[in-house]
């Protein structure tokens, strides 16, 4: 049961892994997209009207929330696996 316990762990540690490597590429995207919307001027931007500068705020606004929607995904699977493991532990120390 404990080989079976450590091959369940292990595996889940490294899909979290990889889920924390695809919100890192995430995160890039977020912060350079917020940056280059800090970067453009407050008053009388000539880039396609207010109607497109509008709409490509929302993209990043968009971006920016999926980000942190999945780090709090994330979170919660982590916590999930977490809860089952010590459980599991838990269960073990009974025995």
């Amino acid at each position: 049961m404990q080989h079976t316990l450590t091959e369940m762990i292990e595996h889940m540690s490294h899909s979290h892994e990889q889920i924390s490597r695809i919100l890192e590429g995430k995160r890039h995207v977020a912060v350079r997209m917020a940056q280059l919307v800090h970067a453009l001027p407050d008053q009388h931007p000539g880039f396609g009207g207010f109607d497109e500068l509008m709409d490509n705020s929302r993209a990043v606004t968009g971006s920016v929330v999926a980000y942190l929607n999945s780090i709090a995904e994330l979170q919660e699977s982590l916590a999930a696996t977490l809860s089952a493991v010590m459980k599991e532990f838990a269960v073990e120390d009974e025995e």
